[in-house]
C-alpha cells in the first residue's frame, strides 16, 4: 500500500521554524495500530490523518508518536494547507469533524485561522513534584485539560529547563508554561510539554491556545491577542477570544511531500 505524505511546518511562514507536522490524507481509516506506528516512524509530534466526509469537510485524527489525542492545533492547520494548496479545495472555509467537535479553518489571505472550542482553566493546586520539575518561581497554577503555570516574564519562561522525568508524574496531558511578553508586539508567550506523551516540549501548540487564549483575554482585559510560543524553533499565533470559542491563527510552509509504503 502506498499512501501520500506531507510535512508541513505550522504557525510559520519559513520551513526550519514553528511546528511540523504529518499529513496523511486517506480514501478510509486504516487500522487503528497501523496509524499509531506510522506516527511512531514519523516521530513528529504529531501525524494528522484524514478522511473525506461524505456530507463534505472531513473527519481527522491525531496521534503523538505514542498515543492518539483529542486536539491538535498545528496539525489541523498544517491539514487545511495541504487541502486548500495540494488538493485543490476550492472553498475558504474547510470544516474537520473530530471528537473535539467541528473545527473550522478560514482561508484568510495567507493566514490559515482555526475555529477551536476554548477550555478555560480553573486555579488548583499542583500535583506534587510538579513546580520542582519545571523550575524557576512560578506565581499561579491553573489548569484544563493541562496544568497552565503562570511566570512572573517572558525571560523566566525562557529560561527554564524542566526535568522531563519529573513532568512524566503529571497528573495532567501536559504542562503549559506562560508569562506576558516583553514586548509590544507579544501580549502573551508560552511553552508547551508532554514528555509523558512522547513530546519533551513541543515546538508550538495551538490546542493549548484554547486555554491560554481565554486566560489572559481574561488578564489583560482585550479579546485579540498576539501569541508567542517561545520553544527553540519559535512560532506566532494571532489569537481572538470568542466566548465559547477561539481563533487561532498562523502561516505554514511545505517542508516535503512523498510516500509511505506500508
Amino acid at each position: 500500500m502506498e499512501l501520500s505524505i506531507y510535512q508541513v511546518d505550522a504557525f510559520s511562514s519559513n520551513v526550519f521554524a514553528g511546528n511540523p507536522a504529518a499529513v496523511v490524507p486517506l480514501e478510509t481509516w486504516l487500522d487503528d495500530s497501523l496509524m499509531q506506528r506510522i506516527a511512531m516512524e514519523n516521530n513528529l509530534a504529531e501525524t494528522a490523518f484524514f478522511v473525506r466526509r461524505p456530507g463534505g469537510g472531513y473527519h481527522i485524527r491525531w496521534f503523538t508518536p505514542n498515543t492518539e489525542v483529542d486536539l491538535c492545533g498545528h496539525a489541523t492547520l498544517a491539514s487545511a494547507w495541504v487541502v486548500f494548496h495540494q488538493l485543490g479545495f476550492p472553498g475558504s472555509r474547510v470544516e474537520f469533524e473530530s471528537r473535539s467537535g467541528v473545527l473550522g479553518v478560514d482561508r484568510e489571505g495567507d493566514l490559515l485561522a482555526l475555529d477551536f472550542p476554548s477550555r478555560p482553566p480553573r486555579q488548583v493546586q499542583p500535583c506534587e513534584g510538579l513546580l520542582e520539575a519545571l523550575g524557576g518561581n512560578p506565581r499561579e497554577v491553573w489548569a484544563s485539560r493541562d496544568y497552565l503555570v503562570v511566570y512572573d516574564s517572558e525571560a523566566e519562561v525562557r529560561a527554564l529547563d524542566p526535568s522531563m522525568r519529573g513532568l512524566m508524574n503529571a497528573d495532567r496531558f501536559a504542562v503549559i508554561v506562560t508569562a506576558r511578553g516583553s514586548s509590544p508586539e507579544t501580549d502573551f508567550v508560552s511553552r508547551f510539554f508532554a514528555p509523558r506523551h512522547g513530546v519533551p516540549e513541543d515546538p508550538v501548540t495551538g490546542s493549548a491556545h484554547s486555554t491560554l487564549i481565554p486566560f489572559w483575554a481574561a488578564r489583560l482585559g482585550k479579546t485579540s491577542m498576539t501569541a508567542r510560543q517561545v520553544s527553540p524553533r519559535g512560532g506566532v499565533l494571532e489569537c481572538e477570544d470568542r466566548g465559547a470559542r477561539v481563533r487561532i491563527a498562523g502561516r505554514a510552509a511545505l517542508f516535503l511531500k512523498g510516500t509511505i509504503f506500508v
